[in-house]
């Protein structure tokens, strides 16, 4: 097969499967409006259950209900059958996901789910089949064709069913109200979570590793902190621990410029006396966002005393994936 051939036959599934979600838009109607109340409504869990690539989406769809506010989880079929329908109860509505409708070992566990008393959701290709008439509510996912030229293996199928699940979750993110924070709590080691749920207690640089000098020191002790610390700052206190400046490596090289002697000359004749500080219950994100408006690359955390407490520059932030 030739590159052209590759491209051609890319761009003919892309086509097949952009139909298919535009043709399943109609079915986004009063079923998928029953569908999302049972689910809406349910005091227990949803259940996901499918066969083969219907299982493949399943888990997809269970896992993004659960991480956006509808607790989920999938079931094998097979697994059901043995042992695993005693997680399922009378409280929890059941997803089962067929492209047929027809699938034998979706299909067997019904009687099942229907004597637990469970409600039933189905999504299938197929409105007449067995497993849409003996569900509570069933929605369609019928599309024209595959894109596979065979015909047999689920591609354009497998895609509108994902499609038809992310639409279900995220009408029932929606309707309850689930909100970033929401989200962060489901996902705290991923980017967003980070960025929500991390405050700089958790990043900071604190106790003896806080870089700190007395108004009293000179210039060459807040290089040797600074060196020792490794922050590119330190933190200036007077004589009842309290902030009084800062000392950066910024400071450090507008100095030499001037040819002040570091050995002799004061902290206090040079440091920045008036300097941004943060709590350690900031969220870390709201630092960044301080430091890259300010354009600094360091802060020194301080406690409702005004003392040090804590310091932390942008490389930490970069380290936690705040950035």
């Amino acid at each position: 097969m030739t590159k052209l051939s590759f491209i051609e036959q890319g761009l003919r599934v892309l086509d097949i499967e952009r139909q298919a979600l535009f043709d399943i838009k109609q079915y986004v109607d009063d079923n998928f409006h029953q569908a999302c109340q049972l689910m809406y409504d349910c005091s227990g869990r949803i259940i996901i259950i499918g066969m083969g690539k219907s299982g493949h989406i399943g888990h997809k769809i269970a896992a993004t209900l659960a991480s956006t506010g509808s607790p989920a989880f999938f079931v094998h079929p097979g697994e059901a059958s043995h042992g695993d329908l005693g997680m399922i109860t009378k409280n929890d509505v059941v997803m089962l996901i067929s492209n047929s409708g027809e699938t034998s070992e979706v299909l067997n566990i019904i009687p099942v789910l229907k004597r637990l008393g469970a409600k039933i959701i189905s999504m299938t290709g197929n409105t007449q089949s067995t497993m849409a008439t003996l569900a509570n509510v069933h929605v369609c996912i019928k599309v024209e064709k595959e894109a596979c030229s065979l015909g047999l293996a689920p591609t354009a199928s497998t895609t509108a069913t994902l499609a038809m699940g992310d639409a279900m979750a995220v009408a029932l993110l929606e309707a309850r109200g689930f909100t970033a924070d929401d989200f962060a709590l489901s996902h705290p080691g991923g980017s967003l979570g980070k960025r929500l749920l991390l405050t700089l207690k958790d990043v900071m640089h604190s106790g003896v590793n806080t870089p700190i000098i007395t108004t009293s020191q000179t210039i060459k002790d807040a290089l040797i902190e600074m060196t020792a610390k490794g922050l590119g700052m330190t933190a200036i206190v007077d004589d009842n621990q309290q902030l009084a400046g800062l000392f950066t490596d910024g400071d450090l090289r507008r100095i030499l410029e001037q040819r002040v002697d570091i050995h002799t000359t004061s902290i206090d004749a040079v440091m920045t006396k008036s300097c941004t500080t943060a709590t350690q219950d900031m969220l870390a994100a709201q630092a960044l966002n301080i430091m890259e408006h300010k354009r600094i690359n360091g802060l020194i955390i301080i406690n409702e005393h005004n003392q040090p407490i804590g310091a932390l520059n942008m490389q930490d932030l970069l380290k936690a994936g705040v950035l």
